[in-house]
């Protein structure tokens, strides 16, 4: 598995075809395998990369402070820098889909198009406050504690019930529940991760080309931190993916690929 060094860790990846890079990023309790669907349609016109965030799999998860959005920010940031292969096509997923925010916000030199996929997060006053339908650290903090104590299944549940809507893990395909459970631990430090609120100054600088997604089925505290970006960024264009939920990848592959591609080929 071919693997970029940032900063003294190894930030593994999967790989495919050859052409313009595109590389994308995954969300919580997730890793490069987030991206399967993806990686041979995409690889066709792209050397199509799907990064693993620090400590997730392949890696391990270590206890220690670094399980930050700044610090995965800085890594894909490095991440495409060492690839020396100029502006990339960046994509990222629920967190995944903030670190590329925040890489496009801090880097806009190494973004050629950016794509956000129902990206994490809450919303400051300057775009309306914070979404409806639960407080995502308290949830994301029960089940922490859940796992902590041994509970993985409880807590792995709380968390797609908490993204995802009632029934949502027992609804899984069972290897994207082997991709949370191989990821389960690294919930402890994410509860750490000091993640900041999406600022409209913030959105209102990213000039890059963006193209936002959501599912139809998606919970709405996603819907509304798409619409508040939408309004505030001024390069971007959305999409919404029938018979799709938060995972909008997985949910409805065929359809989301066509998008992908259909902006991409656009640029």
């Amino acid at each position: 598995m071919p693997s970029i060094a940032v900063d003294g860790y190894d930030i593994a990846y999967a790989e495919a075809g050859s052409g313009p890079p595109l590389v994308m990023v995954h969300g919580t309790l997730g890793d490069q395998r987030s991206w399967s669907a993806q990686m041979a349609p995409f690889g066709e016109r792209f050397r199509a990369m799907a990064v693993s965030l620090r400590h997730c799999w392949p890696g391990r998860w270590e206890d220690g402070g670094d399980f930050t959005i700044a610090r995965h920010t800085a890594d894909i940031a490095g991440f495409i820098r060492a690839l020396g292969a100029g502006p990339v096509r960046l994509m990222g997923h629920s967190r995944g889909g903030h670190i590329a925010f925040r890489v496009a916000q801090h880097h806009p030199e190494l973004i050629a198009a950016l794509v956000l996929v129902e990206p994490g997060g809450e919303l400051d006053e300057s775009l309306g406050g914070a979404p409806p339908a639960g407080n995502q650290a308290s949830a994301f903090a029960k089940a922490a504690a859940l796992i902590a104590e041994g509970r993985e299944e409880e807590g792995l549940t709380v968390v797609a019930e908490h993204t995802g809507g009632p029934g949502a893990w027992a609804k899984r395909s069972e290897a994207r529940k082997a991709v949370n459970r191989d990821n389960a631990r690294t919930l402890l430090g994410q509860i750490h991760e000091q993640r900041s609120p999406y600022r409209r100054a913030e959105a209102e600088g990213i000039r890059t080309r963006t193209l936002l997604m959501g599912g139809n089925q998606s919970q709405p505290q996603f819907g509304r931190i798409l619409d508040a970006l939408e309004g505030a960024m001024p390069n971007a264009t959305r999409v919404t993916i029938p018979n799709a939920a938060h995972s909008v990848q997985a949910d409805n592959p065929a359809a989301f690929n066509a998008a992908v591609l259909d902006f991409l080929g656009q640029g």
